[in-house]
């Protein structure tokens, strides 16, 4: 296996959590960065390897596995999930405790979430509003973005907080509505229905590069598009354009009554994202800046 020790003239990256998001990175990347990967699941190692990256057995629920990140990289992208129970970050906490032994990182690009802000009543919003977390999935972030921007402050490390809405894209697993619209599940009628926010996944890595470039120390930035679409519209574009049928719509009290707590909870937040940093800061323009030509791609 490759050294992970030996320096480089390229700067080197650590992926945390290189998912489907990750991977596209990779793909952005193109050699300008030696790009260390850390996974927990050794069936990853030969794909990782073939995608550019040099793989790293490590899992973020144990600590002790993480001790060969010290000293291991210039920049950090963040974006490996908390894990499913409590209201704090503790795979972040681990994560900061190994770099922070040896002081080799600059920056680190974290991808947080929307869902921190709680339900907003459909009010239209930049990233100077308070956050107000409803479930404890939202508490985790709120805590690992507090924890990151600690470590910026006493470590002298850039932190750029990405706070992301429903990522799609035709090509990922799940994450293109034509796969809900197959199952018929319903959406909200028009009275009860929220606005919700999107960012093509093609975008989102996009704008991870920008981040690791140019992101602003200690900065919160929304990555979403130009949309502002209630949820069973988004849906009902998507059936048109996937030549599918129209969702079911129903009541909130019968969404009550037949959905899971973390659908509802989707169900149950409004909000209208501005992202006028992004393509200020960033200088990023968006491949897909509406949901309707992100839909077709």
């Amino acid at each position: 296996m490759t050294d992970l020790t030996t320096r480089s003239k390229r700067p080197t990256l650590l992926i945390v959590g290189c998912g489907d998001v990750g991977m596209r990175v990779l793909r952005l990347l193109n050699g300008r960065w030696r790009v260390v990967a850390l996974t927990s699941s050794p069936s990853r190692v030969k794909s990782l390897r073939a995608a550019g990256a040099v793989p790293l057995i490590g899992n973020l629920d144990d600590a002790a596995t993480l001790a060969r990140l010290a000293g291991l990289a210039d920049a950090v992208l963040h974006l490996a999930p908390p894990q499913g129970v409590g209201s704090t970050d503790l795979r972040t906490r681990n994560l900061l405790r190994a770099l922070a032994r040896q002081g080799r990182v600059r920056r680190i690009v974290y991808g947080s979430t929307t869902g921190v802000y709680g339900d907003c009543a459909g009010a239209q919003f930049d990233e100077t509003r308070t956050v107000k977390p409803a479930t404890d999935r939202a508490r985790r972030r709120v805590d690992a973005e507090r924890q990151l921007r600690w470590f910026g402050r006493a470590f002298g490390v850039q932190v750029t907080l990405l706070r992301i809405p429903g990522i799609y894209a035709f090509d990922r697993e799940g994450g293109h509505p034509r796969d809900r619209l197959a199952r018929g599940a319903p959406v909200l009628v028009a009275d009860d229905d929220v606005y919700t926010n999107h960012i093509h996944a093609d975008d989102l890595a996009r704008a991870c590069v920008a981040a690791l470039h140019r992101g602003w120390p200690q900065r919160v930035l929304h990555v979403c598009d130009d949309t502002q679409m209630k949820m069973g519209d988004y849906f009902d574009l998507a059936a048109e354009l996937c030549a599918l049928p129209r969702p079911p719509r129903i009541s909130r009290e019968d969404a009550a009554a037949q959905m899971s707590p973390m659908q509802l909870s989707f169900m149950g937040e409004s909000r209208r994202l501005t992202n006028r940093r992004l393509k200020r800061e960033l200088r990023l323009t968006l491949r897909y800046p509406t949901a309707a030509q992100g839909l077709i791609a």
